[in-house]
């Protein structure tokens, strides 16, 4: 497949020499949602060298109808989005270098995965990891795209060390997308754009084309045909933690003790245990057998009903707690299941 890129490389922003950087980068996305999937498709269809892929999430059937990598058996079978992306994305192209991390992205592990990244890429769905890419970003002196997408509409912006202020500084004015897929549901088209644009702005940065990029805010609402840009070079603070005069990078920072969050948009509460506290697929499976549950076990979770919601315990004991949103309730479930 000697001309596999030709029609790239007749581009002559990308040319042979823009493939061949290409050929070479890492870059590192963290989601694997709707525009995570596509990011991830583009990129290794375009040529990227290496790709990490981060997600902590299984397929199910309602990202059917979005999620470009994945199918109706990995929905029924659960398969964890990573795994199922990485078999299609190798389907596609053979020698593309990729990880996969089925887990939760706090700042010690992005540190330790992320040594050698050229790029970091957000399709998550949660300004916390945003706030993380953004200290991460801003620390190694690398870019981040940022996107966000629900409903008909799409925010798209690089963010560039050094010649913007960061997503932490414009938080209060950033144009938002308050609401959420699972309440404002989202059509396939505003991904796909907001995707789009990201894969874009990750080809200019990483063929040497970072002149080209994007200097704007641009936030689009395909179904009303509205496209606005906003500029944000005034908008910095000089006591910010990440980029003002001496940063601190808190979003880097380790957090003690067991985790609990509510996911994003999601009746769904988190828990991930402290360091050093182990819980495995078999202890979830000793735990259903006490509570007379039927169970399903995966090479990578496990699968039970405690009361009314459902469990499901990954391999490196991080637990989802479905049909739940106060956590307090959530923690006090997990010490009833494990102690």
């Amino acid at each position: 497949m000697d001309d596999r890129y030709s029609r790239q490389t007749l581009f002559k922003p990308i040319g042979h020499a823009g493939q061949a950087k290409l050929a070479e980068a890492h870059a590192f996305l963290v989601g694997c949602g709707a525009l995570g999937s596509s990011i991830a498709e583009t990129l290794v269809r375009a040529g990227i060298g290496k790709l990490t892929i981060a997600d902590r999430d299984y397929v199910e059937a309602t990202n059917l109808q979005r999620q470009q990598l994945f199918t109706e058996n990995d929905a029924e079978g659960g398969v964890p989005k990573v795994v199922a992306a990485e078999k299609r994305l190798r389907q596609i192209r053979a020698d593309v270098e990729i990880v996969t991390v089925l887990d939760h992205i706090d700042g010690p592990l992005l540190e330790r995965l992320a040594p050698d990244v050229d790029i970091l890429l957000d399709a998550t769905d949660n300004f916390e990891t945003r706030l993380l890419l953004n200290d991460m970003a801003w620390k190694k002196g690398i870019p981040w795209i940022y996107g966000a997408c629900v409903g008909s509409t799409g925010v798209v912006f690089p963010f560039i060390p050094g010649r913007s202020a960061c997503f932490r500084c414009l938080l209060p004015v950033l144009p938002a997308v308050n609401e959420t897929c699972d309440t404002a549901g989202i059509i396939a088209p505003a991904a796909q754009i907001a995707a789009a644009h990201q894969s874009a702005e990750a080809l200019k940065w990483l063929t040497g084309n970072e002149a080209a990029m994007r200097k704007k805010v641009l936030h689009f609402d395909i179904w009303n045909n509205t496209y606005v840009e906003a500029g944000i070079s005034r908008i910095r603070h000089e006591q910010c933690e990440t980029c003002g005069k001496a940063p601190t990078y808190p979003a880097l920072e380790r957090t003690e003790g067991t985790g609990y969050a509510v996911l994003c948009g999601r009746d769904t509460v988190q828990i991930v245990p402290e360091e050093g506290r182990t819980l495995t697929i078999e202890d979830g499976e000793r735990v259903a057998i006490r509570l007379g549950e039927a169970y399903k076990k995966t090479p990578f979770f496990i699968q039970f009903h405690a009361d009314e919601y459902r469990c499901v315990l990954f391999g490196n004991g991080r637990l989802l707690i479905h049909g739940l949103r106060d956590i307090r309730t959530g923690r006090k479930l997990y010490h009833q299941l494990f102690g």
